[in-house]
């Protein structure tokens, strides 16, 4: 994830939490062609927090034709919504930039046999 940004007042050690519990949820979140979450493959590009504590997510797939494109992104909302303090969530589905392996974790590649 390039980051998280804020235009919340929600105090610091809330939008924390509420943050680590996103990374959490997004690592339930499985690409059902590959056995790595969709947080370590780097699908997860940018999510930003605003004071009603509503969610955007920008995310992107590993490749634009992906069989499940309709469904991920209700997945990944889905996932958000049960952080507690969340209110909502909107997913984004971008494809700029483009993803590549790159962006994976090394857990990922590990994961997969890539290191």
């Amino acid at each position: 994830m390039d980051g998280v940004t804020s235009t919340t007042a929600l105090p610091q050690t809330e939008l924390d939490r509420i943050t680590d519990d996103l990374v959490a949820a997004f690592k339930t979140v499985f690409d059902p062609e590959i056995p790595v979450d969709i947080y370590e493959l780097g699908l997860i590009y940018k999510v930003d927090i605003n004071d009603d504590a509503h969610v955007d997510i920008e995310m992107t797939l590993t490749a634009p034709g992906c069989p499940v494109a309709g469904e991920m992104p209700g997945w990944v909302e889905s996932a958000a919504r049960k952080v507690a303090g969340v209110k909502s969530a909107r997913v984004n589905l971008v494809f700029d930039p483009p993803w590549t392996p790159a962006r994976m974790s090394d857990e990922a590649k590990l994961e997969l046999n890539m290191l």
